[in-house]
């Protein structure tokens, strides 16, 4: 009798290509996903993949069963979200995150899976948004919040939040009185996101202008950094004000006058297409809920600098 577990691992295989990443997708073994296989075929009497040069590519037969999987997947996964309780959604989500949410709404994100889908694991990790990109593409991540919307075929895209970009200083550069003009934050070191992302170059062409001396773009991959160096009094950091709320209001650092201006980063929940992407949904909705209701709450304390 054919199981769920078994149309499921077949899918994977199927979709990732290999036996090792269908392993890392469904968290178990290689020898329990040839045993899965291996298992379907007799079952099913007939041979559903190749597996030549390391490739699991799937046979014609494969290809038929690819349809009904795909399907059964789909309606198995709706029917669990639409009937069975939160608590029934389980398993591990592979979640890529920018550092700018890690600065400020994701702690509120992992509570909040917690408490709704309590059998529901996640393993994060934090990279920049080129990289996520791609292992979301690769598949080594089922979601990804990220700078965006993101293009590529296949991938679907909930927008989160919109961050404006601040210029922040210490109160010990002397910027803080008056506007400041380009002339002004050209005399220091810039501190910024890492190089080929999309804030990184929208920075360094803000300042590539005849009447203004080459800057020091100085690029960090970890926010923490840039804080800590603009709060030292190192440079002047351009990243979103919204992620240092507490140097702001303690005083460490200023957001300066200036007519510069910087595009806000627009951050979406990404995933690609697939079967078994109800888990995923809830996720990046509740992702996007949370993500709005920290911009209200902190609109008014930006208004006050």
């Amino acid at each position: 009798m054919l199981d769920f577990r078994s149309i499921e691992t077949f899918l994977w295989v199927v979709k990732l290509g290999s036996f090792r990443g269908a392993a890392q997708r469904l968290n178990t073994t290689q020898p329990a996903i040839s045993q899965r296989i291996a298992q379907l075929e007799r079952e099913m009497g007939v041979k559903l993949l190749n597996r030549d040069h390391r490739v699991a590519s799937p046979t014609p037969s494969g290809r038929q069963m690819m349809v009904y999987a795909e399907k059964l997947i789909g309606l198995r996964a709706q029917m669990m979200a639409e009937i069975g309780d939160a608590s029934a959604m389980r398993g591990v989500m592979r979640l890529g995150v920018a550092e700018t949410i890690v600065h400020t709404w994701l702690p509120r994100l992992v509570k909040s899976v917690n408490q709704v889908y309590p059998n529901l694991s996640l393993e994060i990790e934090v990279d920049i948004t080129p990289n996520l990109t791609a292992r979301l593409l690769a598949q080594e991540i089922e979601l990804a919040f990220v700078v965006g919307p993101l293009s590529a075929s296949g991938v679907h895209n909930r927008v989160l939040a919109d961050y404006p970009i601040g210029f922040l200083a210490s109160p010990s550069l002397g910027l803080g009185k008056g506007p400041v003009t380009p002339a002004d934050l050209a005399r220091f070191p810039i501190i910024t996101f890492p190089r080929k992302t999309k804030p990184y170059e929208v920075v360094r062409e803000v300042f590539d202008r005849p009447e203004l001396p080459p800057i020091r773009l100085h690029a960090s991959a970890s926010l923490a950094t840039v804080i800590h160096m603009a709060v030292e009094g190192l440079g002047v950091a351009v990243i979103p004000d919204a992620i240092v709320e507490s140097e702001l209001a303690d005083g460490r650092l200023q957001l300066l006058d200036t007519d510069l201006a910087i595009a806000p980063l627009t951050f979406t929940a990404s995933w690609l297409a697939s079967p078994d992407v109800v888990a995923v949904e809830r996720v990046a909705e509740l992702a996007r809920q949370i993500a709005q209701s920290s911009l209200a709450v902190d609109a008014p304390a930006q208004a006050r600098h």
